[in-house]
């Protein structure tokens, strides 16, 4: 393998151990025999685990806020944008389930390197994302602007919460969940739709490449 080669595969090695042992679970050995190598060449390219560990995380965060932006950067109602906000998450769990375990159990409060990010401000990063969906909303039906900043948060939250648990039961489907999600943000407890359905059918950009 060529450099690059043996980094992307170290990488990759690592991301699969992490999201089933955990970051403290993991050892450098394990990475190292998983990969078919020898410990020194996964200190060569990383310093160590928590240097693989920091790429690692940094990719994730990227390919989530990546596919959230995506989806919010095209037109349609508030309501649309933040269908496909809800599907872009949803999408993410489902099709890297491992990266999403791996930020939502093992992000440390404090990072373990200066570009690695936590799930909860990650959070943050989506919320700010999606804040300006809910200004003109809130200005029309007489509600405070400078509130949307906080609203952001306890929708995004609650979309992440749930899209950790849905991470482990896959019931129901990830339409409906992503539609009684939007029917909940929506129209609050009190306007309710019996038979949620997504108002469009949510046509998402294809996912960018891998960062390096």
């Amino acid at each position: 393998m060529t450099g690059g080669e043996r980094r992307e595969q170290l990488i990759g090695v690592g991301r699969s151990l992490f999201a089933s042992k955990g970051v403290e679970g993991t050892t450098v050995e394990e990475i190292a025999a998983a990969a078919g190598v020898s410990k020194p060449v996964v200190y060569q390219h990383f310093g160590g685990k928590e240097g693989l560990y920091a790429v690692v995380v940094d990719r994730e965060i990227a390919a989530l806020l990546g596919a959230i932006t995506r989806a919010l950067s095209g037109r349609g109602s508030p309501r649309t944008l933040l269908e496909r906000a809800t599907t872009a998450l949803l999408d993410y769990i489902e099709s890297s389930t491992e990266g999403f375990r791996i930020l939502v159990r093992d992000s440390p409060v404090a990072p373990v390197a200066p570009t690695t990010g936590t799930f909860a401000s990650l959070i943050s990063d989506i919320a700010r994302q999606v804040e300006h969906l809910l200004v003109d909303a809130f200005a029309a039906r007489g509600y405070a602007p400078e509130r949307s900043g906080m609203y952001a948060q306890m929708l995004v939250g609650m979309v992440a919460m749930t899209g950790q648990w849905w991470l482990d039961t896959r019931e129901p489907a990830k339409e409906e969940v992503a539609a009684h999600l939007v029917n909940l943000a929506w129209n609050g407890l009190t306007g309710l739709e019996p038979e949620p359905r997504l108002s469009t059918r949510v046509h998402l950009p294809p996912p960018a490449g891998p960062a390096a």
